[in-house]
């Protein structure tokens, strides 16, 4: 057997042409405001020079390979920044985004196509246009896109991204499934708990309303990866199976116990915590989680191999989450 290539399948771009492009348009500064809101000072504060000091390796595909090397990565999956998303902005402005999004990061990408593989960004917040982004994405060889996992007054169980779904499966793209703000606001503001309870949190509700609403059911092929190991959700799935169980309205949307649609799921490795990450390869099994790092952002890890590792899990489960379930999954070939 030959030995998978080692694969990170969470991985961001940063593209300053987007925020150029939005610079000064009405609703950004809203925007902007409520994440602030969402964050507090303390935290947006930290962030500046965190992002500034990794610019290089978020732009400059020769550093992003520089960093590979040195954490034995051999192949990137590279999203937007979830920065990027900007589902304030109306459908004319939101067609520009993903279509610059789409195009520079296949550009960024093709600076060494054997190594980075990418995705690009759907409007979700306009439902009707989210197949032709979609498209466009693939058009322009991209795996796929990376949603959020809400949009202002949608959530992902809303019918109006049934064409998406069925698209998606239609033609294999991969659904990055990442969180970008949390709904629970200035509850949050303080200690950074926006980032660190916040996102698994919205993970763990986006997850449940694709799990209850049927969406799985319905469109079985999907291909979505969750950030951040699923969030809370693979830890607690127990309460969902109970709740499927034990109530009719919780049992109403879907057809199985909620516990077996995370074989359904895939999940990056990022939990930072070996005995999590080793009860997520049990919940979903050893072949639905891949190596994931958040790179470069200070909440990933600069050693994915190395945090993987720790779960010391048999060697057939290491060297799947290390690589064989992505190759699989972007049908990368090693030579």
């Amino acid at each position: 057997m030959t030995t998978p290539p080692t694969v990170d399948v969470h991985a961001h771009v940063l593209l300053p042409e987007i925020e150029t492009l939005v610079d000064g348009l009405p609703g950004l500064a809203d925007a902007k405001a409520l994440d602030a809101r969402r964050n507090g000072p303390a935290a947006l504060k930290a962030n500046g020079p965190m992002i500034g000091e990794r610019i290089p390796r978020l732009t400059d595909p020769s550093a992003r390979l520089a960093a590979m090397d040195a954490q034995g990565v051999d192949v990137q999956l590279v999203s937007p920044s979830p920065s990027h998303y900007h589902y304030w902005a109306d459908e004319e402005t939101a067609e520009k985004v993903y279509r610059l999004a789409n195009e520079a990061t296949a550009a960024h990408c093709a600076a060494a196509p054997d190594r980075l593989r990418g995705l690009g960004l759907v409007p979700l917040q306009h439902p009707e246009t989210a197949v032709r982004a979609l498209e466009h994405a693939l058009e322009q060889g991209l795996s796929g896109v990376e949603i959020s996992s809400h949009t202002p007054g949608r959530e992902l169980s809303d019918p109006a991204y049934e064409p998406l779904w069925t698209r998606a499966e239609e033609t294999g793209a991969i659904l990055f499934l990442h969180p970008f703000g949390c709904t629970l606001d200035e509850r949050l503001d303080q200690w950074y708990l926006s980032n660190t309870v916040g996102q698994p949190t919205e993970n763990a509700v986006a997850l449940s309303h694709l799990i209850f609403s049927g969406v799985l059911d319905r469109h079985p092929g999907l291909k979505i990866v969750a950030a951040h190991g699923g969030g809370y959700l693979p830890t607690h799935i127990g309460r969902s199976d109970h709740a499927w169980t034990a109530r009719s309205d919780a049992g109403a949307g879907c057809a199985h116990l909620p516990s077996s649609y995370l074989k359904r799921l895939y999940f990056d490795s990022l939990v930072h915590d070996p005995y999590v990450l080793r009860e997520l390869v049990r919940v979903a099994g050893a072949d639905r989680v891949l190596l994931g790092s958040d790179f470069p952002f200070d909440m990933g890890t600069d050693d994915p191999v190395g945090a993987l590792r720790a779960a010391r899990l048999p060697d057939a489960d290491f060297h799947a989450v290390r690589g064989g379930n992505a190759a699989a999954l972007l049908r990368l070939r090693k030579d």
